[in-house]
């Protein structure tokens, strides 16, 4: 005779078994969108590039993996570091984290205002942060390009306010390119900051005040811990497609200031090297995953020890 336990089991693994089932279709669709053509990438690394941009099938090679730090003579086969590259993925980082902690610097405090707006306005002012979205990024980016040139709106403000007496050169240079990426990601660091505040207890904030708290320690022992998810979710979506940015380099940055994007587009169209272009786009994988696990175990670890 059947028990209830054994009963309470088949029900289980049934419902499991029809979960799969029912998720297989997502899965099948993920491993072929995602999954797949990084598996490509990384097949494409270890192999011998071709003569016209391809690759050779069949063919092991590390050399993808080596160009990416390092390069060797074609006269003495002498080795050294690949200075051009280790200079582009340095102003990537560089460049990706003072975006994401100049959005954080911007988006907290309009967060903080959209949130403590009356519930009747909020969606309003939600509203208009989003509208940025409607419009192509590369029309975005050409929008700024009318305000960084040397002709254009912020430099016409300075020779009028008399700050400087002829325009500054801050098209093209990394300047430009960080003005145009906090333009362009702010609004994603502003909404999962909203978010966050929205459910904030702003009752916690008020006995802060009670209990003769300044603002500064209101701000740093009780908002910004009860916010910390928004802040880690706003990083992450500000943080990686500045690494991997483009459009915004190629077109306020010009063709001196490349980052790991248009390296990597470079080397997949007129340097027809495919494995290094493939194993740059892993090794930017492999650095914004361990930037990510980095950020969110130390963000994680602060919040066990604030309670």
């Amino acid at each position: 005779m059947t028990s209830a336990q054994d009963v309470a089991q088949q029900i289980e693994r049934r419902d499991i078994r029809n979960r799969w089932l029912l998720s297989a279709p997502a899965l099948v669709i993920i491993f072929l969108a995602a999954i797949g053509p990084l598996l490509v990438m990384v097949a494409y690394s270890f192999m011998v590039k071709g003569d016209y941009g391809d690759v050779r099938f069949g063919e092991f090679s590390l050399d993808g993996w080596f160009s990416v730090l390092f390069w060797r003579d074609i006269f003495d086969d002498t080795i050294g570091l690949a200075d051009a590259h280790l200079s582009i993925l340095w102003r990537s980082i560089r460049l990706s984290f003072i975006t994401t902690a100049l959005t954080l610097a911007f988006g907290f405090p309009t967060a903080y205002f959209i949130a403590t707006r009356p519930p009747s306005t909020r969606e309003v002012w939600v509203f208009l942060i989003t509208i940025p979205f409607w419009t192509n990024l590369l029309i975005r980016t050409f929008a700024m390009q009318e305000v960084v040139r040397n002709e254009g709106i912020l430099n016409s403000l300075m020779i009028w306010s008399g700050i400087v007496d002829q325009p500054v050169q801050i098209m093209y240079t990394d300047a430009a390119i960080l003005f145009g990426m906090v333009y362009v990601y702010l609004p994603l660091m502003v909404l999962p900051l909203y978010a966050s505040m929205e459910k904030l207890d702003f009752r916690l904030v008020e006995a802060g005040y009670d209990l003769y708290a300044t603002r500064a320690r209101v701000l740093w022992r009780i908002i910004i811990p009860l916010v910390r998810p928004g802040v880690i979710a706003g990083s992450i979506l500000v943080f990686i497609p500045s690494l991997g940015a483009y459009v915004i380099p190629r077109v306020l940055g010009g063709g001196k200031n490349m980052m790991l994007g248009n390296l990597i587009e470079l080397q997949f169209g007129a340097g027809r090297n495919w494995p290094l272009g493939a194993a740059m786009s892993i090794t930017v994988m492999l650095i914004v995953m361990l930037a990510l696990l980095v950020y969110v175990r130390n963000a994680t670890r602060s919040g066990v020890q604030h309670g």
